[in-house]
């Protein structure tokens, strides 16, 4: 018979636990392999971002001898923010591995290490879907928690921004004038800059993730169609597909965002498009505190956290659990532009 005296022994414990965690094949998500999100981890629970408002101005003509303009001072303020707490786990008892067989204590630890690990394997795909929905609210400035209604940040009352117009695509329009997409596109090229000032680099791209709705007529849009399938058909895009496909055009990289098969719990609505830029200087970020356990107290965040906790009374089952304190945030919630499909 196995007890769970097994997972008093040091590959159960947390940071071995953690560190394994760290190295396991998570459920790919689309935000999290653009790797948009530059980690931050903190010792702390809360952190603060600091603004700096610089102003340019013309320098007007003076006489010789005349006094000097004094450069205006640069206005400075703070915002704060608190991480949030992810936690699951998942119970295994000792009837569960009761029949378990096992030649020795090295082939114990297998076959309730693989256990052990295929309950966290779990958890984590539970874990990556929330992290992409957290994600996902931040490149709209507004971060939802589960439940879909609760509202965990809005970065554009935080940072006092007054969240810019929905951008009307028209792409219903039967007859569409000539050149009038290419026209939006580089309205939205032209604001996000703007909006953008000294985070906008040469190098930074605008990326638009749309709806199912929007995708379909925006490929098929006259302007779009034929550089549409150029795209698709060159070589190096043989093999992409227009569902959930993606390609350049009006400086602009869209995508066809793929979310959960129910097209609601983590999706773009269909007829709307999200507009954010890639490769911008410190604009998106995500913030890792410590556990709240006392071997991590004033450490520095890590990504997530793994545990194992025996039954210590009756030693009849042991708890998994998954952690994660985080805060993914938009610092630049001014860049964050949105679209209509009508």
């Amino acid at each position: 018979m196995i007890t769970l005296d097994i997972f008093n022994q040091d590959a159960f414990s947390t940071t071995e636990l953690t560190d394994f965690i760290k190295r396991q094949d998570f459920i790919p998500s689309t935000l999290r392999d653009m790797s948009l999100f530059q980690p931050q981890p903190i010792r702390t629970t809360d952190f603060w971002v600091e603004l700096k408002n610089g102003e340019i101005a013309l320098i007007p003509t003076s006489e010789r001898g005349a006094p000097r303009f004094e450069n205006a001072k640069q206005k400075r303020s703070a915002v704060s923010f608190q991480t949030v707490r992810l936690l699951k786990g998942d119970t295994i008892t000792a009837s569960e591995l009761q029949n378990i067989r096992a030649e020795g204590e090295a082939e114990k630890l297998k076959e309730v290490q693989s256990e052990v690990t295929d309950r966290f394997d779990t958890i984590a795909g539970d874990m990556d879907l929330t992290e992409e929905n957290l994600f996902l609210g931040a490149i709209q400035g507004i971060l939802v928690d589960a439940d879909g209604v609760t509202v965990l940040e809005n970065f554009f009352t935080k940072f006092g921004i007054t969240q810019a117009t929905e951008v009307d695509f028209d792409l219903d329009n039967a007859t569409p004038a000539s050149g009038a997409l290419l026209k939006v596109c580089t309205g939205i090229q032209r604001a996000m800059q703007r909006a953008g000032k000294g985070a906008f680099l040469p190098t930074t791209e605008i990326v638009a993730f749309v709806g199912d709705a929007f995708w379909d007529d925006l490929v098929a849009h006259p302007e779009v169609k034929g550089a549409y399938n150029n795209w698709v058909a060159s070589a190096a895009f043989s093999n992409d597909k227009k569902a959930f496909g993606e390609f350049y055009w009006g400086g602009i990289y869209w995508k066809n965002y793929r979310g959960t098969d129910d097209n609601s719990t983590v999706s773009i609505a269909t007829d709307e498009a999200k507009f954010f830029p890639r490769g911008a200087r410190k604009v998106f970020k995500v913030a890792y505190s410590p556990a709240e356990t006392f071997e991590f107290v004033n450490t520095r965040g890590m990504a997530r956290y793994a545990r194992v906790i025996p039954d210590l009374v009756r030693n009849e089952k042991a708890d998994v659990e998954l952690s994660s304190y985080l805060l993914p945030y938009c610092a630049r919630p001014e860049m964050l532009l949105s679209g209509r499909r009508t």
